[in-house]
């Protein structure tokens, strides 16, 4: 699963055009001030982007609109989105197009490790569009991505953001088995939010599978990621931080979550940067061995900090 979506990254209030009554209806309120970021298009930003396109690769960045896009691709950090750009399933904070996935490109782990060397990569984020219509979900070609990568730049760390394969653990086995230095599974919502906005995932899965993949190898260090803004409690939020830590994950995200469209779920109301703080701080006294709170936080957002935190001693 792609990780969190954002909408434009300028623009402080969006409306879709008037109705023929004359009604206008706001994509979403007026942004506060911690929220708004400058329009990506520094040179090390169109150099990758011209890449991107030249090996026919997608990002998450471009995907799911994500607000530190410029700021990352000019530290040359970007989360490669694998798999295809039509996801399967309709998340309703999501930005990725949902639809009907066409063939399987077997060619693109070479692609992609050509890619990340040419783009000196030491840290290197994978993700993907939930693929039902595959037996293994797409696994295979995680773990086809991870070993290529090693081979063409091995001195490069990879990290996956992996969706719940249907809770296939054989796909989860051939991933975790690649060795990603983290494996990524976002939880993105509390467990009574969760149905709304998630229709076809589910939530003990989401914990199940973060167990598992600890089964299969405890020296793993997982990952995941909470939205807030979708009509969540304070309490709902710490008692899904708790679920993680019971699972014994080891890293998380959270961040604000922006409508990507009128077609999306509205924004429940947005978090003060101090409430970010206050999250962060129960987080680090649960247990998470970091834990990157923040209004603009996504789940790569400077991901090769946060693994660092969880290996240091």
């Amino acid at each position: 699963m792609p990780e969190h979506s954002d909408p434009s990254m300028v623009e402080a209030q969006q409306t879709i055009p008037a109705s023929p009554g004359g009604r206008r209806e706001e994509l979403r309120p007026r942004l506060p001030e911690w929220l708004k970021v400058k329009m990506p298009g520094g040179p090390r930003y169109m150099e990758l982007k011209q890449l991107m396109r030249g090996h026919r690769l997608h990002t998450v960045c471009e995907e799911a609109h994500c607000p530190n896009i410029g700021e990352c691709w000019e530290r040359s950090a970007a989360t490669f989105m694998i798999l295809g750009d039509i996801c399967t399933r309709a998340c309703r904070y999501c930005a990725v197009t949902t639809g009907r996935p066409i063939g399987l490109d077997l060619l693109e782990p070479v692609r992609l490790a050509e890619t990340v060397r040419m783009m000196g990569l030491e840290y290197c984020v994978i993700t993907s569009v939930n693929r039902d219509d595959l037996s293994d979900g797409g696994a295979g070609v995680f773990a086809a991505c991870i070993r290529r990568i090693r081979e063409e730049v091995p001195g490069c760390r990879v990290e996956v953001l992996i969706p719940d394969f249907a809770g296939s653990w054989g796909a989860l086995r051939a991933v975790v088995e690649a060795k990603p230095d983290v494996l990524n599974h976002n939880i993105e919502s509390v467990q009574r939010v969760f149905r709304s906005v998630r229709p076809k995932g589910d939530y003990q899965l989401s914990l199940d599978l973060l167990a598992e993949a600890k089964a299969i190898d405890p020296s793993m260090v997982t990952k995941s990621g909470i939205i807030v803004g979708m009509g969540e409690t304070r309490e709902e939020l710490v008692e899904t931080m708790r679920d993680l830590r019971g699972v014994g994950c080891d890293l998380l995200t959270i961040g604000q979550y922006l409508r990507p469209s009128i077609k999306h779920l509205p924004i429940d109301r947005f978090y003060l940067p101090a409430e970010f703080e206050e999250l962060g701080r129960i987080g680090n006294d649960l247990g998470f061995k970091h834990v990157a709170s923040g209004p603009l936080v996504r789940s790569s957002y400077h991901a090769d900090e946060q693994r660092a935190a969880a290996v240091s001693p």
